[in-house]
Formats: C-alpha cells, structure tokens, sequence
C-alpha cells in the first residue's frame, strides 16, 4: 500500500500543474471548475493506480478521465438547462399578505389529498419528485401527475374566482 501511495504521490507532485492546464482548458478557462476536474480524476485515477501497469500509461489514463467527466459535466448541464454565468439574478421575495394566504389555503382545501400532499411537498417542503414518491408509496410519474392537475386545478379556481390569473 506505501509503495502504490509513493508512486502516486510522486506522480502528482511531477504532473499536477500539466493536469491543471489542461483541465483549465477543457473548462473554458474556469479555475475553480478546473480545480474540481483534476481533484475528481485524481480521486477515480487513485483507486485504479494498482491497475495501471506502464509509467507511461498513467497520465494518459488520468488525462481520459478527466476528458470523460468535463464533457459528462457539460452535457449533464445542458441537460438541466443550466446556464453559466457571472452575476447571480436577483430574485425578489414576495411575502403573502394574510388575503393571500387564505387564499391559497382555501385553494389547497379543493384539491384532493394526494394532490394536496403531493404540492405541499413539492413547493412548501421542497422536496424532489423521488422523495414525494418514496413518503407516499407512489411512483415519481405518479407525483409528475398529481402536481401537474393540482396546479392545473388551483389555476383553474382562482382564474375563476378572481377574474385573470395575476
């Protein structure tokens, strides 16, 4: 185990800074970005270490790694839809008035209890769909479904309570 951890350390100490560049390179020049690209290939490059039998394969793996999990990044954002960018957006917080709040609890009083669970869950608790569906025994689709007709219907109401959506 010494021996593999030596080996190990004497490689980083020699190649960290030719790692950083390319992963600073294959981040679109964010440091940070770059910082946590090499940290995560030279975490998966350390439990393979034993494997990697040739000197000179070594930072050709860890470089593969580390091109894999950039362009796995970029497409997991993409995916999201998550934009990068420099400035974070203010969002104003807008408190309800006690009128409000009534309101949306009479709302929540007309929709059916799954559906109420299901929205008081996903928007009060903030809790993901999986975590819904596992404290109600239900499938994720299932939670998909009910909030999406429980905002369908709350929408309904106060569209013809109040007149025009605010």
């Amino acid at each position: 185990m010494a021996r593999r951890d030596d080996d190990f350390v004497a490689f980083v100490d020699a190649r960290s800074v030719a790692l950083l560049r390319t992963a600073r390179l294959l981040c679109a020049g964010d440091l940070h970005a770059a910082e946590d690209l090499v940290q995560t290939a030279l975490e998966k490059a350390y439990v393979a270490w034993p494997r990697i039998k040739r000197r000179e394969a070594q930072e050709a793996y860890v470089r593969s790694i580390m091109t894999r999990s950039a362009i796995d990044r970029t497409r997991r954002r993409q995916r999201r839809g998550e934009v990068v960018t420099d400035d974070v957006p203010e969002t104003p917080v807008v408190h309800a008035g006690p009128e409000e709040r009534d309101e949306v609890w009479a709302l929540l009083a007309s929709l059916s209890p799954r559906q109420r669970a299901v929205l008081v869950l996903r928007y009060y608790e903030d809790q993901s769909e999986a975590q819904i569906a596992e404290a109600l025994g239900c499938s994720a689709g299932t939670v998909k479904a009910h909030a999406s007709r429980g905002v369908a219907l709350m929408r309904e109401l106060l569209a013809s309570s109040t007149g025009p959506i605010r």
